[in-house]
């Protein structure tokens, strides 16, 4: 997903729509995972990216992307820019000491 949103909605809270961003980061992020994984790979994992343009947006784990929007929409913002590219990932064991 690489999506431009808008932080006005007319007569919503700007604090509100910051909210439902979050929700909707969140439905696509659990959509992802509950896709069918190939064989070979253990876990879907993520490339986040959050600013206020695709030029200026900043790597951010996908645990942190809640904090990450607060941050972009500190500044009011027209618009938060967020980048979520799912890839496959493998479980490396510990090595045991």
């Amino acid at each position: 997903m690489k999506k431009n949103f808008p932080t006005t909605a007319g007569k919503h809270a700007p604090a509100r729509v910051i909210e439902s961003i979050k929700g909707e980061v969140n439905k696509y992020i659990k959509r992802e995972r509950n896709k069918k994984l190939p064989e070979g790979v253990d876990y879907w994992d993520f490339d986040c990216r959050v600013g206020t343009a695709a030029d200026d947006a900043k790597t951010a784990h996908v645990k942190e992307l809640s904090k990450a929007i607060d941050t972009a929409a500190a500044g009011s913002p027209e618009a938060i820019y967020i980048e979520i590219l799912s890839k496959k990932g493998i479980r490396s064991s510990k090595s045991e000491s």
